[in-house]
């Protein structure tokens, strides 16, 4: 179904960056991509991939960094939402930007809810029968909107797609680790793309990640 199609990524960070790689090299897709930052490493990373494609006498995959949300959702097959959830993305996609969209394309929604105009989105998809949706979040959990849990074009999941063995073991691991450091008195780190450090052994001397550190008083590090 994705094979060789086009796979649109919007917010390119840490886990959007991570479904992109999985896209493309497991079905030898496109990317198009928009986020306020470009991710220099993952459209390296899709470079590296097309060059090896084309070694073993295969066609190139290509990744694009798209100027608005808008293209992403005209060019791509399949878009995945991974952005921030803030006044600017609330309802960032409504039901001018499904209609954008292709008419058998598919809308994943992993990130959260309210991003998605939900009850647009009903309406798309109940006069769309070729679109379809798959969705981890909703807009008023864990409410849904009238008339989606009907539709035959969705899949819902109640807000599980972080269960995988490794992520929740991972997570026990990041709470642990800000109770030793607290006790401990050392700083909280504030760089989100660090957590992954703090799941090797030595890890930093610090929390890796406390959302209220600044309320709290505590330290963190420069």
């Amino acid at each position: 179904m994705f094979t060789r199609q086009t796979v649109g990524v919007i917010g390119a960070g840490r886990i959007g960056a991570a479904y992109a790689k999985t896209m493309v090299e497991g079905f030898k897709m496109d990317l198009v991509y928009f986020d306020t930052h470009r991710n220099r490493e993952l459209e390296n990373r899709v470079r590296e991939y097309s060059s090896f494609l084309i070694s073993q006498g295969e066609a190139p995959v290509s990744v694009t960094l798209a100027s608005t949300v808008d293209e992403v959702l005209e060019k791509a097959d399949v878009v995945s939402l991974h952005p921030l959830l803030d006044e600017t993305t609330r309802h960032l996609i409504n039901e001018e930007r499904l209609n954008l969209m292709k008419a058998n394309a598919v809308l994943v929604n992993t990130a959260r809810g309210p991003v998605i105009d939900e009850a647009a989105l009903v309406a798309h998809c109940q006069k769309n029968s070729e679109f379809k949706a798959g969705l981890d979040v909703f807009e008023e959990e864990p409410k849904m909107k009238p008339g989606l849990s009907a539709l035959q074009n969705v899949v819902v999941v109640p807000h599980i797609a972080s269960a995988t063995r490794w992520t929740r073991e991972a997570m026990a691991t990041l709470a642990a680790s800000n109770v030793a450091a607290i006790l401990q008195g050392w700083p909280v780190s504030t760089d989100p793309n660090r957590i992954l450090e703090f799941l090797e052994d030595p890890a930093p001397r610090a929390a890796p990640s406390i959302i209220n550190a600044e309320e709290l008083g505590l330290p963190t590090l420069e």
